[in-house]
């Protein structure tokens, strides 16, 4: 939409969902060239054409934003783990964070995790925005954990999660892809709690 000096228009379109449709095909091409650290909310806008305010309104920001432009997630990564480190038993963290992880993705029968596990492996581009935004938005929340060795136990939270996911959505091994949640959470738990509280000698 242009005025007539030629300039764009910035604000609210006639029709939300034009809006949010826009910022959601800038926001893919966006985040694809410029990786998840180096997009600003106000290039993204500017691509739009429209106000930066826009994202906060029909997002709530950046990183949901990300989530379901890019992701296309159902759900918000951040929010979910704060919640699962908010509740329960230290000691049982290991087994919420599986038992979240899986219930999560087995509800959307694990086509999306697959389909991010795929864009990673082809496209560079994408896999530096998702390797950025997991580190910042997921993965770093589990540093704060332990005292000791925060970069290390959030790396190997990782490498546990996506290994698990992988298994079970893209190789699809059995019985892994076929066993119940509450099987894999009792087994693939005690190792998670070592991680993230355990001693790592």
């Amino acid at each position: 939409m242009t005025s007539s000096n030629g300039e764009r228009r910035r604000g609210r379109r006639p029709g939300g969902t034009d809006t949010r449709t826009a910022l959601l095909g800038a926001a893919r091409e966006v985040f694809t060239e410029q990786g998840y650290d180096g997009a600003t909310v106000r290039a993204i806008a500017k691509r739009a054409g429209v106000d930066a305010a826009m994202v906060n309104h029909w997002f709530g920001g950046k990183e949901a934003l990300f989530a379901e432009a890019v992701l296309q997630l159902p759900f918000n990564p951040r929010e979910r783990i704060a919640e699962v480190l908010g509740s329960g038993d230290p000691k049982t963290l290991g087994e919420r964070v599986i038992r979240t992880f899986l219930t999560v993705w087995d509800a959307q029968g694990g086509g999306i995790f697959a389909a991010l596990i795929r864009s990673v492996a082809a496209h560079e581009h994408v896999a530096l925005a998702l390797r950025e935004f997991f580190h910042n938005n997921v993965f770093s929340q589990f540093s704060g954990v332990a005292d000791d060795h925060p970069e290390i136990r959030a790396n190997l939270v990782a490498s546990q999660m996506i290994g698990l996911g992988v298994v079970r959505y893209v190789a699809r091994f059995d019985p892994i892809t076929t066993a119940d949640v509450e099987v894999v959470v009792k087994a693939v738990g005690p190792t998670l709690q070592r991680y993230l509280t355990g001693p790592l000698d």
